[in-house]
């Protein structure tokens, strides 16, 4: 949000107030992308789904109509539940 806030005084006391204004709004920037780097966490390996659709992305493609060339995931998921269940 930005609030508008009118200031009165001399030159000089405008330049003190918004000297020591920058410099605090440039430390809290810094400090808060700081914590952004902390907060960034390791990702999640992939769990069996994900890595079978990344394998296999280019076997089970829709081969004519209008998803012609695209993946056809229920024959994916199809053919990863009887992969699944021999295991």
């Amino acid at each position: 949000m930005i609030f508008m806030v009118k200031v009165e005084g001399t030159l000089e006391e405008m330049y003190e107030l918004f000297g020591e204004a920058r410099k605090t709004v440039r430390s809290a920037k810094r400090s808060v992308q700081s914590a952004k780097k902390v907060a960034r966490r390791a990702k999640r390996p992939l769990n069996a789904w994900q890595k079978y659709v990344k394998a296999n992305s280019k076997k089970f493609k829709y081969k004519s109509g209008a998803k012609k060339g695209q993946i056809n995931l229920k024959a994916m998921s199809r053919a990863f539940k009887k992969r699944r269940g021999k295991k």
